[in-house]
């Protein structure tokens, strides 16, 4: 996408919106879904994918620049509400300065989420920092299309040694986008590491999970030490070991970390050997792991259960609704009689009260009385935009449960 100067940024074409569909975008949203477009003013199919576009409403006034995508049901995201500011490399610049600000008040060292997408004002677009190496991920056709500009932004704000594209997430599909990783500029290494909570944990770029490093989790891994003073803990999802591992390092006598991946649970044990703390490994899919333990009356005083996202979209709820009452009945009658679990859920699709409704039926169920000790969400490098809930996806909750 070649810059577009201020002089001409009323010359862009225009997607008008039908009567009263700007009251959203007004306050502050950045969604234009395609049903909220007078296509018979201007229709969506003029667009190519990644356009930019002037948003308007039925009156004709203003609503903001955006890039859109035809074929996608959210059929524009605004990027910029300032008619003389466009969607250009000067914008994207600034967005990742006012995002990098942030971040540098908020933690010493340089390891974090340092832009999210839509919070940070540049949608559909996320970049994680490891010191001097950077790995983004574009989730939508207009950042593709910004793809040089964004690059180009990266190496004037942070100036890292590289940059390594994970455009590998099947989100893109639903834009029509390719899936594939590549490097941006510079040597990516195949792995890095990542100091939290004391220890240190290897961590696979191209080929991990996302970006490489679940920093979302930061804040409610560091309240969990607090937790597992001489306790067995089970990791159910463990990836690399993040929780796991923190636990054996702070006080717990005997830890587990089960997961899928072969990959994963290696650097699990590369990591418990970095950090000279032991933990058991178990490959294998979460619920059936949870049935044999189950089976083997095995006993835990703290269980964690972080999977990946259950539902994906609006239509999976009911299913995925169901998952997580599954998994949190499993992980409830591993607990000891006065035990911890901590249940997390990244579905924005299911609310805070919906995981809790959850474990309260999955509670009851094995005859368990469950005490809410504290609710987690995302870290602040993934700060939540208060008009946009989607924003939002991060639930933990920390319950101590007793047998009935």
């Amino acid at each position: 996408m070649s810059e577009v100067p201020a002089s001409a940024a009323a010359e862009l074409p225009v997607l008008r919106l039908k009567h009263g569909e700007d009251r959203r975008l007004s306050a502050g949203h950045v969604w234009v879904f395609s049903n909220e477009v007078d296509t018979d003013a201007t229709p969506l199919t003029a667009f190519q994918p990644g356009d930019c576009a002037r948003i308007e409403s039925d009156r004709r006034r203003f609503v903001g620049h955006a890039y859109v995508n035809p074929r996608s049901l959210i059929s524009a995201r605004i990027v910029s509400r300032e008619l003389g500011h466009p969607i250009d490399r000067a914008l994207v610049v600034q967005r990742l300065q006012h995002a990098l600000a942030l971040r540098r008040r908020l933690f010493e060292q340089p390891a974090y989420r340092l832009l999210y997408g839509e919070s940070d004002g540049l949608p559909g677009l996320v970049i994680d920092r490891y010191d001097d190496v950077l790995v983004a991920q574009i989730g939508t056709a207009g950042m593709e299309r910004l793809k040089p500009e964004i690059t180009a932004a990266i190496e004037k704000v942070v100036q890292p040694r590289a940059l390594l594209w994970r455009n590998d997430s099947a989100a893109r599909e639903l834009e029509g986008l390719p899936l594939y990783v590549e490097t941006g500029f510079g040597e990516v290494p195949p792995r890095t590491t990542v100091s939290e909570n004391g220890l240190r944990f290897q961590v696979p770029l191209g080929g991990g999970q996302k970006t490489g490093w679940f920093f979302d989790q930061v804040s409610n891994r560091r309240r969990f030490l607090d937790y597992i003073g001489g306790a067995r803990v089970l990791d159910i999802c463990s990836y690399v070991g993040a929780w796991g591992l923190a636990a054996a390092k702070h006080g717990a006598t005997d830890v587990t970390c089960v997961d899928s991946s072969a990959p994963a649970l290696e650097l699990v044990r590369e990591n418990a050997s970095l950090n000279e703390v032991r933990a058991e490994t178990v490959q294998g899919d979460a619920f059936q792991v949870l049935e044999r333990l189950h089976e083997a009356k095995e006993r835990f005083d703290v269980v964690v259960l972080d999977p990946p996202a259950f539902i994906k979209r609006r239509k999976d709820v009911p299913k995925g609704q169901a998952a997580y009452r599954r998994l949190n009945q499993l992980g409830l009658q591993l607990l000891s009689r006065d035990g911890l679990l901590v249940s997390c859920s990244c579905s924005y699709h299911l609310q805070e009260d919906e995981l809790l409704a959850a474990i309260q039926k999955a509670a009851r169920h094995v005859g368990r009385s469950v005490q809410v000790l504290e609710f987690g969400g995302q870290s602040p490098d993934h700060p939540v935009h208060p008009a946009i809930p989607e924003t939002r996806y991060l639930k933990a909750v920390f319950c101590r449960a007793v047998q009935d």
